[in-house]
């Protein structure tokens, strides 16, 4: 669908390659089956180059950030990439720039202290992989940052919590564009159903 709205995943070298990959599986088995639901997801970087993840994984974006276009819904994820972009003006301005055009902001793990940074999450309930919980609050102490939560929703922006808590979050988030039951669909189709061996 040419007028569907746009998913946009942000890459950048250092990200956590679950954080991008699990919310990826999420949406495109739901936006290339449905796309009677009208939305597409795509992945963007700053070039278009490959990206080098937090673990090596390389991945080559679908778009770069100046080519995207306007982004509907935005997924920020984490990795030891972002705290360099915490402190990237370029990078914080570019954030602002989606969420002024953006219905929803939505971040995994540590992409949230960029957001943190860049001002989108002062007042608001939040969180972050349990390791950053404190540098969250450090980055802005108006955060009333959620230690228990696996995605904390506010409305225009939702914060998942640790690396495959963005499967999670990338659910609610069918949940919340479609209706519930298209996310039930979806689960069952990745066979999502943690039952963890340990």
């Amino acid at each position: 669908m040419t007028d569907s709205k746009v998913i946009g995943i942000v890459l950048f070298d250092g990200v956590e390659e679950l954080d991008a990959v699990g919310p990826w599986e999420v949406l495109a088995q739901w936006t290339r089956n449905h796309p009677e639901d009208g939305y597409r997801v795509i992945t963007l970087a700053p070039t278009a180059d490959p990206v080098t993840c937090a673990k090596r994984m390389r991945i080559v974006p679908d778009q770069t950030f100046a080519d995207a276009g306007p982004l509907d819904v935005v997924l920020h994820p984490g990795g030891h990439g972002t705290r360099r972009l915490m402190r990237d003006r370029a990078h914080l301005e570019r954030v602002r720039g989606w969420a002024a055009r953006a219905d929803l902001m939505t971040s995994v793990c540590t992409g949230s202290l960029v957001y943190a940074a860049a001002g989108l999450l002062r007042g608001r309930p939040a969180t972050t992989h349990r390791n950053s919980l404190d540098l969250l609050a450090e980055t802005d102490p108006t955060i009333l940052v959620d230690e228990k939560s696996r995605f904390v929703d506010d409305v225009t922006v939702i914060t998942g919590a640790g690396v495959s808590a963005g499967i999670d979050m990338a659910l609610h988030l069918v949940s919340r564009l479609s209706f519930p039951d298209r996310a039930v669909g979806v689960r069952h189709s990745i066979q999502y159903d943690p039952e963890p061996p340990v």
